[in-house]
This record gives structure tokens, C-alpha cells and sequence, in this order.
């Protein structure tokens, strides 16, 4: 029998009185007597029941005792009969006193949370700790309902501008479409950028999306996880956080724990409904038919005066171009899009087992027809202690999505670039009723109505798990777990469009298999000792076999005796392919820590992988770190100051590596089978081998503060950072008389520098009304530091982006144009070797697509039962190249396509001011500046800087109200709880870009090529109802 009591007169928490238990704790003396010094064991715990780590319990009068495990748990002998005392403390919750009469019975102790930032529990990679013991630059996430409640059911999106030094881009509006998602900058070239993603222990993988015409980014495989079965989502982003991970670390890490039942709780019933209405803020616009026909003859006239031809001698194509028609394209793309969305939960727990199980439907349609997503997701954890001793649990999700995908951006096919290219006078249907087609350009209709594009992935991720105490410090975690993804993509394109009309249908099958095992092992110890318990240590030694395979089989054929028969077996024509590839890591890793008086903290780690990818002479690659804290807030001089309420500096420094984003065979020799000779089958020469072949590794030093003032009402934490990639995984060219035209190999740095701030602040808290604000913003510096060549590339061969030493990645190369001349209604650009004409060397860097700062803001206010959440995101300086405006405003030199409104800004007479040159179609003189030729050809081609756009922007990401219904009216429902929401996305931005959307990032596929606003779906504006009903 236990009695816990609150020290300063807090109340009897359990226990029927004192008599009683006096009484009983004297009938146990003799028994305490027989047997000698009584074992006390229990568990401390916070209000949430969750397990509180490195609380320290003391028998009261001694300096006997023992610091909880990582679950909360403690065990010692007590130094007397019973009963005593126990003193269980910990910083950041008030002082308990728990009375022990019996130590037959378990103890628990609910610990009450005295609040300090940095006493919250962290999950840091294998283990959990305070964050005041933490060294490393860790950003800890609890999805809380202004998270869950947003519309986007995405994890990457939902952390957009939530997290300092992390940097989120949704590449178009189309649900379950692709993201970029950066932790302090661009580390890599060839190699992926994308960090690692790590659910419930196991490493997921970020490959096999759908793949997308017109060069834009796959979809997100991350999409498939449902957000509403999620707790908490820590990032992990300085090298002594990510170097545990080693090879899998460098791009830093983000850690998903999924919602698990607690021992010894009833039953809870949750039911989440809502739905929700999308549209398009700003939709395409292009010009009438008579004003198409009014800027065709303009340019006529203006060529003819540039070629010296008196311009009254030439014939104009549309002499009445007043009565030319106008057909509406643009309003047919748009829809007000529906989105459902259905989530049902149930979890508890009994004296030795826990559960949650999670079912979701989600369904959402994009604002541009006729693209859609659809989920139906399923979670079941369950966790069971079988003995005091051993626990055994598993974590198994199962997720079907179905997309129906539409190409954009680069796909003149694609349902946009049909609508917004073709000229405004030329009508959508012939006279016989037929779909029109002009040039490359297909049938806007036709592929709305007809498109058979449909994309479904079932994905499994799974994962069991065994824990057994040795000691009550010392601990082995086994852990099994895979991840498998199986995509199943079947497109028809009948005669109605213009990819069958020629083949008289087309069809196209995908299957792509990846999967990732992982099995890991990892002993823990933790351990406090000495006097007052003012030394702590802990460690941990383990291991990782994780493999990667793929399968990919596709195939096509054409030739269909009719559109209702699509099977590719019954086609004239078929041809397919197949391949199949895997690549192993073997891991072994350990890590290690010491406390004093929990003011200092020293902390080391190293990891240990060999990669198959890699060349057989380095195959192994080692990546150290070690971390320092000074939690000077604990210090008596610092105590007699009476400004800070919690101040700790941290320091790290070490290494972290990349092998993703090369091929599994990389290192290797390769022939190529598919040769063929007189139709006769042959090899050829594929690949060189490099046996030196070897990881990318970035070196990191973060230094940072952290401090409360204000009595716990102001929390700010500081960061500055320099990450140094080397050898990076870069394709050199070599001589072409070789065979070949590169070579895989290390060579190239790139560096990334920058400050991070986040604050937290409690502005108002009083018994009805509370508003809290947190604000963070991050700069970060990228530039090469070493690369063999230029390396240009982007917009299908027009090399606008380029990778050049010295300079950010996704830099644009473009010619400046400084003016259009008032005069002549001719641009000006920018001769840079001054040797008076325009040639490839005036060609220049003229911005990237990188923003210099980013960050969020976020307001939550409550009053009573309402509560209103207001959340802001914001970049500034990133550069997007408007390729609408490329193509259509082109100054009559496409023919069969249509002009943008800024075409109806270009310069007429002079004394014009503007920075749109004059309409002319004028070849002379290629390299004159000041010459017609160049508006929109000649050596400038039109890659003019006019169309690169400063894409900052501030927006209202997500304004959302609540209502909690009192728990008089719910508990007469027999609910638990009721809420109800009503929010709205996307609201409004600020913003100087003449698109439609500053956030967008077509030409995405390549890392390299960020930056591009082609055709490309924006970001809706969404309201949405959402009821939550807890039982």
C-alpha cells in the first residue's frame, strides 16, 4: 500500500486515510523483518501516463535510490523496514512524497508538470531524453489538432514552416503530388537530398511515386501515411543528432511515432469528419481573338519596318481582326474541387497489453479536372509486457491509394498547356462536332473527358519488436520490420485524344516493387549514481542489416480494335521491359553520455556502414560525432541574476554520410544487353567500374542557445550551423574516344551556412483566456564549392539552370535584361565583356530559386470553450522562372500560339515605358543589343531575365475556429467529447509574382532544376467543416 502526497500541502492522492494506513503498514513490519531489506519497484509517469525518464527516486532521509529507465520503471533495496519514504523528483514537475507500506505492490507515481521547456522528452534516435541533456539540434512536433485539422493530408506539407532550418515546397497543388522537402540546404548534386524517414523504427522509403509527363516531380510516397494516426514527429538536423544514422543521416532525419495505447486506460473512441471546398485564387488568363489578331498584325508590321519594307506593302493576316471570335478555354480547366475526409480510432490498455487501431478514408479532387486522390489507410499497435521483464509489441499499417494523374507542366499533351496555348479565335470543336487539335497541342476537352490515367499503390509497413531488462539499466531491443510499396499503373489514351488518335489507341502498364527490410539490435544502459544521484551515464551498442530491392516490369502497346478494349494483350503492337536491382547495408553503431549534477553534458557517437553500392575498396565508411551542454540556467550566479528561468548552451560537431540517389550497381562494370545487331541480340558496354568509388560525407559544427525568461513565458532557441559536403557522387565527363561519356565518381563539395531562431512565447494565460505565438526563421547559405565544370540543364534543353563553383545550386543562366529602350522599343541587356554586341558570354547568373530566409508564425488563442489557430508561412528571395510567360509572350514568334495578357503591356510608340520590347519576328542582325532580332530571338532566344520572377511571399497558410461543447451537454450525449471546426487555407498571399502561385516547382524530377512555374497546377484555396466526437 502507497500513499502520494504533494509536497508544499498538496492533496492525498491515493489511499483511504492515515489511520489506515499506519495500521496497515505495522501489520507488514514483521514481514518486512523475516525476509530483509524490501525491494521497492514501481513506475513514475507524467498526466498523460506516459513513462517520465530520469526521475529520481530517493528513500527520504538517505541518499539511497535510483533514476526511472527509458520506461519510466526503477527498482532499489530499501536501507530499512518498512514503511519509508520515497522522494521523487525531477526538474520541470513538482516534488512528490510517496509513503510506501507494502513492497508486494507496484508502485506508481503520476508526477504534475511544473513546465520548463527544456525538461520536455524528446525522441532523439534509438532513445528519448530531456532536451535539456540534449546536445544535438533537435526540432520535437506533437500533431496537435492545428496540425491535424489542416486540409493537406500529407506529413511533408503538414510540417511546412512549422520547424526552423526546414525548408517544405509543394511543386503544384495537385493532392498527393510532389514535395521538396530540405533540412539546411542542398547537400548533394547526383545524390538524393531528401532525409531520412523513420516510422515507429522502421526506415521507410522515399522512392516509387507515380512518375508524371513534362519533367515534374513523381508524386509523394509520404502522402500514403495518414497523418491523424501520428503523436509526435521529431527532426533530427545537426551531425551529432543524425551521425547514429550514419550513411542515411547526412540529409538529416525525421523520426514518426505513431499513436500507442497506455497500460491501464479505458477504452477511447474517436471520430473525426469533415469536408471541404477548393478552388483556384487566380486562375489563367490569356487574351481575346480580336486582341490575338490586333498583336499578330503589330508584329507583321514591325518586321517588315525592322526588315526596311515599307510595313503598307504587307499583307495583314487579319485585316478585320475586330470580328475575329473568342473561345473560352481557361474556365473549362477549373473546378470547385470536394475533399472528404473519415478517420475512426480506438485505443486503451489493461495491466499488461496497450492498443491503437486507426481506419481512414481520405478523398480529395484538385482544383484542376480531372486529377484526384484517394487513401483508405489501416494502423493497428499493440504492445504487451509478458513479464516484468520482457515486452513484445508491433506496429503494422496498410494503405491503399488510388490517383487519377493528368500530365502538366513540360507536356504540350498535358490538359493545362492544351487550354492556355492554342490561339483564342480557333475553335474547340469542328464542324462536324469533332474535337480540334492544333499543332502539338491536344484537345483540352478531349483529355478531360477521355483521360485514362490511374495509379494505384498498396503499401505495407510493418514491424515487430521485443524488449527484455536484464537490469533495471541494462536493456536489448530487438527489431524486425519491412516496408513494402507495390504500384500498379494502367493508362489508355483512346482515339479522342491525340497520344491514340495516330495509334489508334495507345496503352501503357507500370508495375514497380520497392521494399526495405530492416532488422536492428540495441542494448541500452542508463544509469544514475553518487551522492544526490549527480552522476548519469548512458549508452547504447547496436546493429543494422537493412536491404533495399526493386522490380519493375512495364509495358505498352497500340493498336485497339476499339476503346473498349484496353487491355495491353489484345493490342496490334506491344514491346515491354523489365529490371530488378538490390542493394544491402550492414551497420554497426554506439553512442554514449555523461551527466553531472545535470548541469553538464559530454556525449559521443560513432557509426560503422558498409555499403554494397560502393567500390570494393572503400566500401566502409566511419562517421563520427560528439555533442557538449551547459545548462547554465542551474548555476547559482546565473540563479542570482533573476532574469532566466532555464539557459543552456550546446555544441556539436561530426560526420555524416550519403550513398542515396546513385544506383545499386553504381560501383560496378555494366553491360548493356539490349544491343542488337541484324536482328541478332548482343551485348554492349554500359558502365566503367570504379572500385574507388565511395560515400558522400558532410562535416557539421552547430553551435546553440536555448533560454525561458519571463517566468516560462518566453522561450528562444539559436542556432548557427556550417555543413561541408565532400566528394560528392558526381558523373565527370571523360573523353568520348573512351566509349563513354562519363564517369561516376567523387568529386565536388558543396556547403551550407546559416542561423536558425525559433521563439515561444505565452503572451496571455488566465482562467478563460490564454494566447501563445510561436515564430520561427531561418537563413541558409548555399554555394559549391567544387565542381569539375559547368553543368547546365532545365527547360527541355534550353540550359536555364545551371551548377557552377562559387554559386547557390539552382541558379538561373539567362541574359540580363537591363531595359527596353523608350526610344527604339528594343530591350537592352547586359554586355558583360563589353565588346559591344550579345553573344553566349554576355550570358550570366541572374538568381536561384533558393530563398534566403524561411519560417512561420503561429498564433493560438482561447477563449473559454472557442479557440482560434492563425498560421503564417513565409519565404523571401528565391527566383521563379515564369514559363507561361516564356511561351506566351513571345512577340509573334510561335506561331499557332496564343499571348498572355502582359503581351498587351509591350512598347507601341515611343516614349513607352515598359519593360515588355516591341512585337517583332526580325532575324537580321542576331547579336545587335538594341536590335529588334533579339526582343524575342536572335542569340537571346527569348532566355531573357524579364521572365524570372521574384517568387517571395507571406501567406495565410491556415486560419481555423473551434468550439469545444461543455462537458455538461456532451456527458448528457454520453460523449466524451465534441468539437467542432470550421478553417480555411490559403486565404490570401502577399507577393510580388506575376503567376498564379509564387509556390510551385515544376521541372522538379531533377534537384538541380527547381525553380520553374510551367503549366503548373497552384495551391488551392480550401474552407472546410470538421467534427470530432470523442467516446
Amino acid at each position: 500500500m502507497i500513499q502520494t502526497k504533494l509536497l508544499g500541502g498538496g492533496r492525498s492522492l491515493l489511499g483511504k486515510g492515515y489511520f489506515a494506513l499506519v495500521l496497515a503498514g505495522l501489520l507488514q513490519l514483521s514481514a518486512v523483518a523475516a525476509y530483509g531489506q524490501a525491494v521497492i519497484r514501481g513506475t513514475v509517469v507524467d498526466e498523460k501516463q506516459v513513462p517520465v525518464i530520469g526521475a529520481t527516486v530517493v528513500q527520504k532521509g538517505t541518499t539511497n535510490g535510483v533514476g526511472t529507465d527509458l520506461d519510466g520503471k526503477f527498482e532499489f533495496k530499501a536501507k530499512q523496514a518498512l514503511p519509508i519514504t520515497l522522494l521523487v523528483h525531477l526538474i520541470g514537475y513538482r516534488e512528490q512524497e510517496v509513503d510506501v507500506y507494502d513492497a508486494e505492490e507496484a508502485i506508481r507515481v503520476t508526477l504534475i508538470e511544473n513546465y520548463n521547456v527544456l525538461d520536455e522528452i524528446v525522441v532523439t534516435g534509438y532513445t528519448v531524453q530531456q532536451r535539456k541533456s540534449i546536445s544535438g539540434s533537435i526540432v520535437s512536433l506533437n500533431v496537435t489538432d492545428a496540425l491535424k485539422d489542416a486540409p493537406d493530408q500529407d506529413i511533408n506539407k503538414l510540417l511546412q514552416g512549422r520547424a526552423s532550418g526546414v525548408q517544405v515546397l509543394s511543386n503544384n497543388g495537385v493532392p498527393g503530388g510532389g514535395v521538396t522537402f530540405l533540412i539546411r540546404g542542398n547537400n548533394s548534386i547526383n545524390g538524393s537530398v531528401d532525409p531520412l524517414y523513420v516510422i515507429d523504427g522502421v526506415f521507410v522509403g522515399t522512392g516509387g511515386g507515380v512518375s508524371l509527363s513534362g519533367g515534374q516531380a513523381s508524386t509523394n510516397p509520404l502522402a500514403d501515411i495518414n497523418p491523424a494516426d501520428i503523436e509526435n514527429i521529431s527532426i533530427l538536423k545537426d551531425a551529432n543528432a543524425t551521425a547514429i544514422y550514419g550513411s542515411q543521416g547526412a540529409n538529416g532525419v525525421v523520426i514518426i511515432t505513431t499513436k500507442r495505447g497506455k497500460l491501464n486506460s479505458k477504452a477511447k473512441i474517436s471520430l473525426n469528419i469533415s469536408h471541404g471546398w477548393s478552388d483556384a485564387v487566380k486562375k489563367f488568363q490569356t487574351v481575346s481573338g480580336p486582341e490575338t489578331g490586333l498583336l499578330v498584325n503589330e508584329s507583321v508590321r514591325n518586321t517588315a519596318i525592322d526588315g526596311d519594307i515599307d510595313p503598307s506593302t504587307v499583307a495583314l493576316p487579319y485585316p478585320d481582326y475586330a470580328s475575329l471570335p473568342t473561345y473560352e478555354r481557361n474556365n473549362d480547366l477549373f473546378r470547385t474541387a470536394n475533399s472528404s475526409n473519415y478517420e475512426l480510432s480506438a485505443q486503451g490498455g489493461t495491466a499488461a497489453g496497450a492498443y491503437y487501431v486507426g481506419l481512414g478514408y481520405t478523398r480529395q479532387e484538385a482544383i484542376i479536372k480531372p486529377s484526384g486522390f484517394e487513401r483508405f489507410s489501416g494502423r493497428v499497435n499493440y504492445d504487451n509486457n509478458l513479464t516484468d521483464r520482457l515486452k513484445v509489441g508491433t506496429s503494422l499499417n496498410v494503405v491503399r491509394t488510388y490517383r487519377n494523374v493528368s500530365g502538366n507542366d513540360n507536356d504540350p499533351t498535358g490538359v493545362i498547356n492544351s487550354a492556355i496555348f492554342v490561339r483564342s479565335y480557333l475553335p474547340v470543336f469542328k464542324e462536324d462536332g469533332s474535337y480540334a487539335r492544333y499543332g502539338a497541342f491536344d484537345n483540352h476537352l478531349a483529355l478531360i473527358e477521355h483521360l485514362d490515367n490511374n495509379a494505384v499503390i498498396w503499401r505495407s509497413i510493418a514491424n515487430l519488436f521485443a524488449e527484455y531488462s536484464f537490469l533495471l539499466e541494462l536493456k536489448f531491443r530487438t527489431s524486425w520490420s519491412f516496408d513494402n510499396s507495390e504500384l500498379t499503373e494502367n493508362n489508355y489514351f483512346d482515339t479522342f485524344t491525340n497520344a491514340g488518335v495516330a495509334a489508334k489507341g495507345r496503352a501503357t502498364a507500370l508495375s514497380n516493387r520497392n521494399v526495405v527490410y530492416t532488422a536492428e539490435q540495441l542494448l541500452t544502459y542508463l544509469k544514475t549514481f553518487g551522492e544526490g544521484n549527480r552522476h548519469s551515464i548512458n549508452a547504447l551498442l547496436g546493429n543494422t542489416v537493412n536491404s533495399r530491392q526493386q522490380e519493375r516490369v512495364s509495358s505498352s502497346g497500340s493498336g485497339f480494335a476499339t476503346n473498349d478494349l484496353k487491355d495491353i494483350s489484345v493490342a496490334a503492337t506491344t514491346s515491354g521491359s523489365s529490371s530488378a536491382s538490390e542493394s544491402r547495408l550492414l551497420s554497426f553503431f554506439g553512442k554514449a553520455g555523461y551527466v553531472l549534477d545535470g548541469k553538464y553534458t559530454l556525449d559521443g557517437s560513432i557509426r560503422a556502414d558498409a555499403s554494397s553500392r560502393f567500390g570494393k575498396n572503400h566500401r566502409w565508411g566511419y562517421f563520427p560525432a560528439t555533442g557538449i551542454t551547459w545548462n547554465a540556467g542551474l548555476e547559482d550566479f546565473i540563479k542570482e541574476l533573476h532574469v532566466f528561468d532555464a539557459l543552456k548552451f550546446r555544441g556539436s560537431f561530426g560526420y555524416s554520410g550519403n550513398q542515396n540517389g546513385i544506383g545499386s550497381y553504381a560501383a560496378l562494370g555494366l553491360w548493356s544487353a539490349n544491343a542488337a545487331y541484324l536482328e541478332t541480340a548482343g551485348i554492349s558496354p554500359y558502365q566503367l567500374a570504379n572500385p574507388d568509388l565511395t560515400w558522400e560525407t558532410t562535416r557539421q559544427i552547430d553551435l546553440g542557445v536555448e533560454f525561458t525568461i519571463l517566468k516560462n513565458r518566453l522561450h528562444i532557441d539559436f542556432d548557427y550551423y556550417n555543413k561541408y559536403t565532400y566528394d560528392l557522387l558526381l558523373d565527370v565527363p571523360v573523353p568520348y574516344r573512351s566509349g563513354f561519356a562519363s564517369f561516376l565518381q567523387n568529386y565536388g563539395a558543396v556547403s551550407n551556412k546559416g542561423v536558425e531562431l525559433s521563439l515561444h512565447s505565452t503572451n496571455v494565460e488566465t482562467k478563460d483566456f490564454s494566447w501563445t505565438t510561436d515564430f520561427n526563421i531561418s537563413h541558409n547559405k548555399n554555394k559549391i564549392e567544387k565542381l569539375a565544370s559547368d553543368i547546365t540543364q532545365g527547360a527541355s534543353g534550353r540550359n536555364t539552370s545551371i551548377l557552377r563553383e562559387g554559386y547557390p545550386v539552382n541558379s538561373f543562366f539567362l541574359y540580363k535584361q537591363l531595359y527596353v529602350d523608350p526610344q527604339t522599343g528594343n530591350a537592352v541587356y547586359d554586355d558583360v565583356n563589353k565588346d559591344g554586341v550579345i553573344t553566349f558570354a554576355d550570358r550570366q547568373i541572374v538568381g536561384d530559386a533558393l530563398p534566403n530566409f524561411t519560417g512561420g508564425f503561429t498564433n493560438d488563442i482561447s477563449y473559454k470553450n472557442f479557440s482560434l489557430n492563425l498560421f503564417f508561412y513565409f519565404q523571401q528571395g528565391n527566383k521563379l522562372l515564369n514559363m507561361q510567360d516564356f511561351f506566351l509572350v513571345h512577340g509573334g514568334t510561335q506561331n499557332n500560339i496564343g499571348f498572355f495578357p502582359n503581351q498587351l503591356k509591350r512598347w507601341q510608340k515611343p516614349g513607352d515605358v515598359t519593360d515588355i520590347p516591341r512585337l517583332t519576328t526580325y532575324k537580321g542582325e542576331p547579336n545587335a543589343n538594341n536590335g529588334g532580332a533579339n526582343n524575342y530571338g536572335g542569340v537571346v532566344a527569348n532566355l531573357s531575365s524579364r521572365y524570372l520572377n521574384d517568387a517571395s511571399f507571406i501567406r495565410l497558410k491556415n486560419i481555423s475556429l473551434s468550439y469545444n461543447v461543455p462537458k455538461s451537454l456532451t456527458s448528457k450525449l454520453h460523449l466524451n467529447g465534441l468539437k467542432a471546426t470550421a478553417s480555411a487555407s490559403n486565404l490570401f498571399t502577399l507577393t510580388n509574382y506575376t503567376g498564379l502561385d509564387p509556390e510551385v516547382s515544376a521541372q522538379s524530377s531533377n534537384q538541380n532544376t527547381a525553380g520553374y512555374d510551367w503549366a503548373t497546377v497552384p495551391q488551392p484555396r480550401t474552407y472546410q467543416l470538421i467534427l470530432n466526437i470523442t467516446l
